[in-house]
């Protein structure tokens, strides 16, 4: 019987737990993969990850690192911690030859992106960045009618992305809120989008033009307080979040902030608040497509549009995640479960036409559990979509956004060259 592979867990905050549960519970991965460690700054956080698992595995903080490795024999981590941690982690596990798994962004600035791109030359070795955007079946399905020539020579995207007002609220209460953090959301967030944008039209970004402005999560908005916990307005405020209705919240922030002092519930109107939350980007790639973008965090409704525009014709896929009316006292919300998807090909002189869609219950559509059984499993299947995504690809996804960030801080366009150095294939 093949041996199981071990693996540590390297930040073990709420986006942990997809991870170690697919570990412990996932039909097809139980029982071919094991969690010995995890590592956090945060022994609270750690603690409530190993009741959650029924375990005792022991538990390291970040400068005990090397020392987890080599005691607990690890041979995979999985880096689930904040975004600008992501990059140490990761160089470190490639110059170990160990198997590295790390969420989206694989990092967030330039000079990150270029330690990481140089670590990959000098060892040989490589990534998993989990997009899981990529498996869910009915962004696949736009992925085969490109791949087939459906509209003929891609000429232009047009790709608007929608974030409600308690997704898209959420980013302003936690770590991402500081550009430090995240990269601001063009890097955090948008990083799922260019990455399909990327593998859907088989190209890479060259140019990026970017405007961006916060215009809704402001001081101006509604009086600002520190934290909800402490305001005393939450009867009036629609922003308003309780993190005692939540059992994990609660164990993994309120019961753990004595050590860090950080909280889960800051106001999303802080005038500390330095990131976007309405962006517009015009992206040039390589193969001559443009890109038109944009992100916007206050939506009365979470979902996207994206139309492809070829020599032949046209195709238009409308997602709506979730609809809802917003704000804690009497709040409704519908979740959709993304079954609310419109693909539709639109031929030169021709009568236009809508393709079934595969929608799944489960994280993204079902791109989660794909996701998941892809990376853990590494059965190394064929798969001409090409869906698993390396660390050029987590590159050529985080520049588009780094770019864009950079063109807003600097006024003009931005070229991919002026960020990065490639001395190893990009393609």
């Amino acid at each position: 019987m093949k041996r199981k592979m071990r693996y540590a867990l390297i930040g073990t905050g709420s986006r942990s737990s997809m991870y170690y549960k697919a570990i412990q519970d996932l039909d097809g991965v139980k029982g071919k993969n094991e969690l010995v460690a995890l590592l956090d700054l945060n022994e609270s956080r750690m603690q409530y990850v190993n009741k959650c698992l029924d375990l005792n595995l022991p538990v390291y903080k970040p400068h005990q690192f090397n020392k987890m490795l080599e005691k607990e024999n690890v041979e995979g981590i999985i880096v689930t911690t904040k975004d600008s941690h992501h990059h140490y982690y990761i160089i470190e596990g490639l110059k170990r030859d160990l198997k590295v798994i790390s969420e989206k962004p694989m990092t967030t600035d330039e000079e990150k992106c270029q330690e990481i791109l140089n670590t990959m030359e000098q060892t040989g070795n490589d990534l998993i960045v989990t997009f899981n955007y990529r498996y869910s079946p009915y962004r696949s399905k736009v992925k085969e009618l490109l791949d087939q020539g459906t509209i003929g020579e891609l000429t232009m995207v047009e790709f608007h992305w929608f974030l409600d007002t308690t997704h898209g609220a959420d980013y302003y209460r936690r770590w991402h809120r500081n550009i430090n953090n995240s990269g601001s959301l063009l890097v955090h967030k948008s990083t799922h989008h260019f990455d399909l944008v990327n593998w859907w039209i088989d190209s890479f970004p060259v140019e990026v033009f970017a405007l961006g402005k916060k215009r809704f999560y402001q001081a101006e908005t509604f009086p600002y307080h520190l934290r909800c916990s402490t305001c005393d307005l939450s009867s009036e405020c629609k922003f308003y979040l309780d993190l005692s209705e939540s059992e994990e919240l609660t164990a993994l922030y309120t019961k753990a902030e004595h050590e860090d002092g950080y909280f889960r519930d800051a106001c999303v109107f802080s005038p500390e608040i330095n990131i976007w939350d309405t962006r517009a980007v015009t992206v040039g790639y390589k193969n001559d497509v443009l890109l038109s973008y944009s992100l916007n965090n206050y939506a009365p409704y979470e979902g996207y549009k994206v139309a492809f525009i070829g020599t032949k014709g046209r195709i238009e896929q409308d997602v709506v995640e979730t609809s809802y009316i917003s704000g804690h006292d009497g709040q409704v919300e519908r979740r959709t479960r993304e079954n609310n998807v419109r693909l539709e090909v639109f031929p030169l002189f021709d009568e236009p036409y809508k393709v079934e869609v595969e929608v799944e219950e489960g994280g993204h559509g079902g791109g989660d559990i794909r996701l998941l059984k892809d990376i853990f499993l590494d059965e190394n299947t064929a798969d001409p979509l090409k869906r698993k995504a390396g660390g050029r690809d987590g590159v050529m996804s985080i520049l588009t956004g780094i770019a864009a960030r950079r063109s807003i801080e600097w006024g003009r366009k931005v070229n991919i060259g002026e960020l990065v150095k490639f001395s190893i294939s990009i393609k």
